[in-house]
């Protein structure tokens, strides 16, 4: 089985040792998705925006192993207040909701940046491609 992992170019990646997105054979999987862009956050107190911008983030580096959103069968949300759970489940739906994944939005007391109020992690199956 081939295993490939790339990264982003993200500040953290070098310094904390891990891959932005894995394939292993017909699996992929992302690390943590945030709204950072260019090592800044973007959309800073909007949930949902962070979700749309975290989404497209995953799905960018899915792609590179040749995933596409309708191969993501898993979807995992960390927001760091409940009031955010409507704004950030109905970002996920605009982008999974003809999908439909398996999905989990848990509660956390904070995320790295304190400007996070969002994380996500994506897997896909692609199957014999």
């Amino acid at each position: 089985m081939t295993v490939t992992r790339l990264g982003s170019g993200g500040p953290w990646e070098q310094r904390y040792g891990y891959s932005r997105v894995v394939r292993a054979g017909d699996l992929a999987w992302t690390a943590g998705c945030t709204s950072t862009v260019d090592g800044r956050v973007t959309h800073v107190g909007d949930p949902a925006a962070q979700t749309a911008q975290a989404l497209r983030i995953g799905l960018a580096a899915l792609a590179e192993v040749g995933a596409e959103p309708g191969d993501v069968v898993r979807t995992r949300m960390y927001v760091t207040d409940r009031l955010y759970a409507d704004e950030v489940g109905q970002a996920h739906n605009a982008v999974f909701g003809a999908v439909r994944p398996a999905a989990t939005l848990v509660v956390v007391a904070a995320l790295l940046d304190r400007e996070h109020l969002v994380e996500v992690e994506l897997e896909a199956y692609l199957g014999d491609r």
